[in-house]
């Protein structure tokens, strides 16, 4: 029986390295990532078709009105959004596909795919997410504070998860992930047509 591929969104605080987890999974075991489509013009180096799929504002306004999008949301005049047609034609042939998206898109997802897991990553306290943010050395006191305060706001986003993932060392999350996504193949929710198909060949 051909295996279908599933598609699972992560999303955590700012600091927590979802991004980082991301890219290890993709590299590591061969998940795809989702390929977002933008209104915002390339940077250097970005591809059409790798990095994002570019598209004018009526394009993008279009594919909303015409239902190709699983998601997307508007940042400081820009759409960003998530293609229909490259998600599912990566799980019909048997790819799992990971959303690295924010809190309320990911709901959004969920409400319109309910098939589809929800995996919040958080590092193991407070106290820790500010050490990496400072770690960074990349912005300032100010930035900070404000990338902590909306943490505090996201956190009651955390219950309307399926999972929730503590980032303390990065190889064992990486690898607690991978197994946690192998193991939702074997979920009643992603057998629906196993069963069908037994319960068929049972009746014949």
């Amino acid at each position: 029986m051909h295996k279908k591929g599933i598609i699972a969104v992560i999303s955590g605080f700012s600091g927590a390295g979802k991004g980082t987890i991301v890219n290890r999974l993709v590299q590591d075991y061969g998940y795809a990532i989702s390929i977002s489509a933008t209104t915002r013009q390339p940077r250097e180096g970005e591809i059409d078709g790798k990095h994002y799929f570019f598209k004018s504002k009526e394009n993008f306004e279009n594919m909303i009105k015409e239902n190709e999008l699983i998601e997307y949301a508007k940042y400081c005049d820009n759409y960003y959004g998530t293609p229909k047609d490259y998600v599912f034609e990566q799980i019909n042939n048997g790819i799992d596909v990971l959303l690295e998206i924010e809190m309320q898109g990911a709901l959004q997802v969920k409400k319109d795919f309910p098939d589809v897991s929800l995996i919040f990553i958080t590092p193991p306290s407070a106290r820790e997410l500010r050490k990496r943010l400072e770690g960074r050395g990349t912005e300032t006191a100010e930035v900070i504070e404000k990338r902590l305060a909306r943490a505090v706001e996201e956190c009651v986003y955390m219950p309307e998860y399926d999972y929730i993932m503590v980032n303390d060392d990065l190889d064992i999350c990486v690898k607690e992930i991978h197994q946690l996504l192998q193991s939702l193949h074997f979920s009643v929710k992603n057998q629906v047509d196993l069963i069908e198909e037994i319960t068929a060949d049972f009746n014949k």
